[in-house]
């Protein structure tokens, strides 16, 4: 075996997708497969329980991808120390929502490139809730995320910016809110649709919100990520809430007002994080420094 069938192995026990992983990494499905294969042989046990419905790790499988983790993590270091010169070489994979990509990577980024021409960056794109647990699954080495109450001593990180957490209406649908007065002062929240996130803080903090005034609100649906909640409270589906960041980068702006309510929501701190033992790292650690001096800047 050898750190390229490591590398392999590794993404499908995260994805759990032949398919995800043989476009993400670059091979056909049948390559894929064949190399599943030569792995299985080489360790005489079987690694993946896969039928026409859904790919699981067996017991077997769960041990050997903290093998492939703890290789890969040593084959890189040792790559690193190899060099006989001061050059960075490598990759470093990031998880971030499109936003970020629009609004915030762009300066450090380009930085990060001009210092380490010989170190590639691969990025996933994808809801911003998801970006710790893509931490903890270790497929990836950094995520700018929205950063928790309270951060898991496992991870480091590293402030960016803050933005406000907000309630949006549709624009051009006024008759989406209901109001519990003549005045359309009060929104009757009962009544009026709501859209929120699956899952993330902001989720949490939206619920918390709605707890502390006794109120029982009309969850109309749940979506994954904020520009799906921007697009579908632009239709007119209901009211949403989104970070005004991604609003303000958002196409569908000029669709979008905002509703002032209080209390207002508590706002999100925007950071970059990595895991503690992931700062070992001398591309993290040099990552870690550009971001830092950008952000100061």
């Amino acid at each position: 075996m050898n750190i390229r069938e490591l590398e392999l192995f590794k993404h499908l026990a995260t994805t759990l997708h032949f398919g995800r992983t043989s476009l993400e990494c670059n091979i056909t499905p049948s390559g894929l497969t064949r190399t599943i294969q030569r792995l299985e042989n080489e360790t005489g046990k079987l690694l993946f329980l896969r039928d026409n419905r859904s790919v699981s790790l067996t017991p077997a499988g769960i041990l050997f991808k903290e093998y492939c983790e703890e290789t890969i993590e040593r084959w890189n270091a040792l790559q690193s120390n190899l060099q006989n010169d001061t050059i960075l070489r490598g990759k470093i994979s990031l998880y971030c929502s499109v936003t970020a990509i629009l609004s915030i990577l762009p300066r450090i980024l380009i930085r990060f490139r001009r210092i380490h021409p010989q170190v590639s960056i691969h990025i996933q794109t994808g809801d911003a809730a998801r970006a710790l647990n893509k931490l903890q699954t270790r497929e990836v080495d950094i995520s700018i995320a929205a950063l928790p109450e309270n951060t898991p001593e496992n991870l480091d990180c590293i402030e960016i910016l803050k933005t406000p957490l907000i309630f949006i209406a549709p624009r051009f649908f006024p008759e989406t809110i209901c109001y519990s007065d003549g005045k359309k002062k009060n929104i009757d929240w009962e009544k009026t649709p709501l859209i929120l996130p699956n899952e993330g803080l902001s989720r949490t903090r939206t619920e918390r919100w709605f707890n502390e005034k006794l109120l029982t609100p009309n969850l109309y649906s749940q979506v994954s990520g904020n520009e799906a909640i921007i697009a579908m409270v632009g239709m007119g589906c209901g009211v949403g809430v989104v970070p005004r960041l991604v609003l303000d980068k958002s196409t569908l702006a000029d669709e979008i007002d905002i509703l002032e309510v209080t209390p207002r929501l508590k706002p999100f701190t925007v950071g970059s994080c990595t895991s503690t033992r992931n700062r070992n790292n001398p591309i993290v650690q040099s990552f870690w420094k550009i971001l830092a001096e950008t952000i100061a800047a």
